[in-house]
């Protein structure tokens, strides 16, 4: 009987403990628990009515998968000066993980990949339409590294970075 009380003391000992330690971490979290954030209950509030227009019946990503790559011309000029300073951010927000700060491939992700990115100052990148680029950056290579990034880059920024990678210029 002593035996009995001594391990249910021990385990009452042990829960409390352990009550006590997960109340001050609660109560020493920036954020606190996720039952006490506060959250949008459904249908808390009205619904709001979309603008005339906010859904787009014609155009958009189904239009540049179906149109051939020569029939693709970017929306501005890709030899503005401004153009290319904002593709070069665009650059470093998008591909320089994978194609490096050298455009060869070297990456801190891409030098992990077989085959690595291509380099983007070799003649079959420099020499490539400017449509064909747009659309390998849309909708990614069969069978390569480059992946869909459709969705990841609104397309004047997909414009931006071919800008930006053409004033690059071949490597030597």
């Amino acid at each position: 009987m002593g035996r009995i009380l001594a391990v249910m003391l021990i385990v009452c000992t042990v829960a409390l403990a352990a009550w006590g330690v997960i109340t001050a971490y609660d109560e020493l979290m920036p954020a606190g628990r996720m039952w006490k954030t506060p959250a949008i209950k459904p249908h808390e509030h009205p619904i709001p009515v979309m603008a005339a227009g906010s859904v787009p019946v014609s155009g958009g990503e189904a239009f540049f998968h179906a149109a051939a790559a020569e029939d693709l011309k970017p929306p501005f000029g890709l030899t503005d000066p401004a153009v290319i300073a904002t593709g070069k951010t665009a650059y470093g927000y998008y591909c320089v993980h994978c194609h490096g700060k050298n455009y060869d491939g070297y990456g801190t992700v891409g030098q992990s990949f077989a085959p690595k990115p291509r380099d983007l100052r070799d003649a079959k990148v420099q020499t490539m339409t400017e449509g064909t680029l747009f659309k390998e950056i849309s909708f990614g290579l069969p069978g390569g590294r480059q992946p869909p990034l459709a969705t990841t880059i609104a397309p004047d920024d997909r414009w931006r970075v071919i800008a930006y990678v053409k004033s690059l210029g071949q490597r030597n």
